[in-house]
């Protein structure tokens, strides 16, 4: 079964929580969802400041009291409004959370912040469970050190294993890249994909970043003005040209590719995706291996003919599905698709953003023949 079908193996939860009083006004927010997301792999909730992705978690992890809400996790109820008795305390949910910050113990060492939470773990941490968690994040030459000594983004590293070792059914993650600066997000974004391939269990992703998002999620909740707008396959809502969210230059697709070949004179690997294959930059995956890429409208551009002089390696023959109004009056989203296929599924498709000049110098509308150019420089990995 994929990551992202929904299954027996379920979260399933609904939160109400009104419009609050602070200081004789109206605060101009309420929380008002209902949800059922997979119980394992990433499901990524994106939206903008204020829409009530931390709200949410902290609803879930039961730190927010709601006028009504109910929470099953994978089979279990975690809470039932109106039945405390079926209900459970903060500390009695097994859970990590990971914040913003990493809010280490600054007067022990990383070794002895992990000892603390693996004290507390729901059932005995194995030595060798140990082991396995301090490698996956990469940390074990910092086991010595104090939280000062280190870099955000290793604070960050041994903060996800501490939440780790507690041996949770479900980790929370509030944006926990939001402090870092853009070299240590890139810096840990590695490792938090292996933490997604690595684990089974289910892992809610905070984020109003794109690129965080798009390379972890499995799965995604849209939500705006404290209700879930969308939710579904993130590889789907992600291709969507009319994605709720304001996406501006980060508007685009995202497609799952196979690695199927290696050219190690050019440091490039060849990918097949829905019909089509492309040359991406290598980044040492085997043959074989699945991988997610990201293609920008702003990265396509599109020509009648076969352009074999180009510098673009990336030429695919194509046809125009639709064309849409774009946010730009001078702009147009074009949405393509393979030329072979008569029927394709929503996300199987590459859209480009071209001005409506070149629209009309193109001559194109629904079904006329196209060819897609992508740099492979610009495919986002």
């Amino acid at each position: 079964m994929a990551r992202n079908e929904l299954s027996s193996n379920t979260i399933t939860g609904n939160f109400y929580l009104p419009l609050r009083q602070q200081d004789g006004g109206t605060e101009n927010f309420a929380l008002d969802v209902d949800f059922k997301i997979p119980g394992s792999g990433v499901t990524g909730i994106f939206g903008p400041s204020g829409s009530g992705k931390t709200t949410l978690l902290r609803c879930i992890a039961g730190l927010q009291p709601c006028v009504t809400g109910s929470l099953t996790v994978n089979g279990t109820p975690w809470q039932q409004s109106g039945n405390p008795n079926r209900s459970l305390a903060v500390h009695e949910r097994p859970l990590g959370f990971v914040f913003q910050q990493p809010s280490l113990f600054p007067h022990l060492s990383a070794k002895d912040n992990l000892a603390f939470a693996r004290k507390r773990a729901s059932t005995e941490v194995s030595n060798e469970e140990y082991d396995e968690i301090v490698a996956l994040m990469g940390i074990t030459a910092l086991l010595g050190q104090r939280p000062d000594t280190l870099s955000g983004g290793e604070q960050q590293r041994v903060a996800i294993a501490r939440a780790l070792l507690v041996k949770p059914r479900l980790l929370l993650m509030d944006e926990p890249l939001a402090a870092l600066d853009q070299a240590r997000k890139r810096e840990i974004l590695p490792y938090l994909e292996k933490l997604h391939r690595s684990l089974d269990i289910p892992i809610l992703y905070v984020s109003h970043s794109v690129e965080e998002i798009a390379r972890l999620a499995d799965h995604l909740l849209l939500m705006r003005d404290g209700r879930i707008e969308q939710a579904g396959s993130a590889t789907e809502l992600m291709s969507s040209a009319d994605f709720p969210v304001h996406l501006g230059d980060d508007l685009g697709v995202l497609l799952e590719a196979e690695v199927i070949d290696r050219d190690t004179r050019w440091n490039l690997l060849r990918a097949r995706v829905a019909g089509a294959e492309l040359w991406v930059r290598d980044s040492g995956e085997s043959l074989g291996e699945r991988i997610r890429i990201r293609i920008l409208a702003r990265d396509v551009s599109l020509t009648r003919t076969e352009d074999q002089q180009s510098s673009i390696l990336n030429r695919l023959p194509m046809r125009v599905r639709d064309i849409t109004p774009d946010a730009d009056p001078a702009m147009v989203l074009v949405r393509i698709v393979p030329q072979r296929f008569d029927t394709i599924a929503s996300y199987t498709h590459i859209i480009a953003r071209v001005t409506r000049r070149s629209l009309h110098q193109l001559a194109l509308e629904e079904n006329s023949p196209v060819w897609a150019q992508v740099k492979s420089v610009a495919i986002v990995r």
